[in-house]
């Protein structure tokens, strides 16, 4: 029985330490780079697991410094910057839905998760927002249609033009002729 019970031994610290070694808190972040365009929303999704019930909490870095979005712990409460209240929705699992982003809104999402013990967890999403630009592409479309019907205009001039010069060809052609009869008729005697 020594044997067994040596190898009970082992096994429940091999458990212990397995347990205690384990992390109390876990972050998953499903898209860690969102590419976006102005005036679209944009969900900036996570999920975390922990015992208990942490705050979560959402900054934004870009080149002109952090600014803290929003925090929360759910069910509980929930603090939203002034500058984001109108824009951003909050979920329980962590997630950050950002509506109408502006490009203002590029750069570094921070997530941080901090469990009621202490423990905390990080996570990072990069999102880039594109600018289309519409208004170059209508000017290309009017100059071209500008041009269009300048072209247009200048065909059918260039065509009146022709065949008023093939008029008048033709009156002072027969003008010609009829001299040239008059003098052939006069070289034969008639």
């Amino acid at each position: 029985m020594r044997p067994f019970t040596g190898l009970l031994w082992i096994g429940a610290l091999f458990l212990t330490a397995g347990w205690t070694l384990q992390r109390e808190i876990s972050l998953h972040v499903s898209q860690p780079i969102l590419n976006a365009t102005v005036a679209k929303n944009v969900l900036l999704s996570v999920a975390y697991t922990c015992k208990g019930v942490p705050v979560i909490e959402w900054k934004h870095t870009a080149t002109w410094g952090t600014t803290t979005i929003a925090e929360w712990k759910p069910g509980t409460y929930t603090n939203i910057s002034s500058s984001y209240r109108d824009r951003v929705e909050v979920y329980s699992n962590g997630s950050l839905h950002i509506l109408n982003v502006a490009m203002s809104d590029s750069g570094y999402y921070l997530v941080t998760v901090t469990e009621e013990f202490g423990t905390t967890i990080y996570g990072t999403i990069l999102l880039t927002v594109y600018e289309i630009r519409y208004e170059d592409l209508h000017f290309v479309a009017v100059f071209f249609a500008i041009l269009t019907a300048v072209s247009a205009i200048l065909i059918c001039l260039m065509w009146l033009c022709n065949k008023s010069l093939h008029l008048l060809q033709k009156e002072r052609h027969p003008l010609k002729e009829s001299a040239t009869e008059e003098t052939e008729l006069q070289m034969i005697g008639c």
